[in-house]
């Protein structure tokens, strides 16, 4: 196993939104500011086209502008682990070769959602994606949106591969750290993708977090996983405490309906979302505001 330590991405990275326009074109101005907001902010890693950027419904050619006009704004100073995932293992291959071409860092791949494929199946996708790029690559499990899990033993044998570097956990399973570390070795890079669950996932051996919750708060979510590096326990336990009412905000409906509300919120881009998403409802909308004054975000 080629696991380096150039691979190992820590702290707060964001799956970023894809802003839109009214009519619900992709708006980049909005999305520089917003990335710019981010690295600001102390963010570690930008994740442009993954489910929280709506990738279901961006076409395939503007997939690929936003992971390049990402890469472009970052413009090297933070890590950009582009989303390459599909249900078909030959578009996710030239999602990740594509992603290379325009000089990401990293690819983060999704299990194969609706197609429910087994074990070999999920075997065979991400091996032909590893060997399609030189890239570092990232497995996504997320049984809650692709029905199917990456059990811990193929995620063992597929760490052979000297491109498969991490994994992006959304299992909420907090021992499934500790299983990956024992079947993949502890240089194999660790990431959750559970808001909610951050701190215990570290405590089990994770390296960091692609959030959703720091779409809206960088700085805070950032700054916890500093203190927490930093040995700081309890300060870091009490700014988790204090983002949960955030992160339950941001979550009371399918993502990123609030996610895009709150930003809307912010000023910092529209709440347009495309079909079959719709507009948050009311008490959903209720429920961010509040959030975001517990957190000093609005007045």
């Amino acid at each position: 196993m080629a696991h380096t330590i150039n691979n190992v991405y820590r702290g707060s990275l964001t799956a970023l939104v894809t802003p839109m326009n009214r009519d619900g074109s992709v708006d980049e101005r909005a999305a520089t500011d917003l990335i710019e907001r981010q690295i600001q902010g102390g963010t570690t890693g930008l994740i442009p086209s993954g489910t929280t950027g709506e990738s279901p419904t961006l076409t395939h050619h503007e997939h690929g502008q936003v992971v390049e006009h990402c890469v472009k704004a970052a413009n090297g100073r933070v890590k950009v682990m582009a989303g390459a995932g599909s249900n078909s293992t030959r578009e996710a291959v030239e999602m990740a070769r594509h992603a290379h071409d325009v000089g990401a860092d990293s690819v983060l791949v999704v299990v194969p959602y609706y197609n429910k494929p087994t074990q070999e199946g999920l075997y065979r996708h991400f091996m032909s994606v590893a060997d399609a790029t030189p890239l570092p690559v990232w497995l996504y499990c997320i049984p809650g949106r692709s029905v199917v899990d990456l059990t811990p033993e193929t995620l063992g044998k597929l760490a052979k591969h000297p491109n498969i570097v991490g994994t992006k956990d959304a299992t909420a399973n907090l021992s499934r750290p500790i299983e990956v570390r024992r079947v993949a070795g502890a240089e194999f890079n660790q990431l959750s993708g559970e808001d909610g669950t951050v701190l215990p996932f570290l405590a089990a051996g994770g390296h960091g977090c692609i959030s959703v919750t720091s779409n809206v708060a960088p700085e805070l979510c950032a700054k916890m996983h500093r203190l927490w590096q930093e040995g700081k326990v309890a300060e870091a336990i009490a700014l988790q405490d204090r983002l949960m009412p955030l992160h339950d905000a941001l979550f009371s409906e399918t993502s990123p309906g609030p996610v895009k509300y709150a930003l809307s919120r912010l000023g910092l881009c529209t709440s347009t979302l495309r079909l079959p998403l719709v507009e948050p409802r009311e008490e959903t909308k209720k429920k961010v505001d509040a959030a975001l004054r517990s957190v000093g975000l609005l007045g």
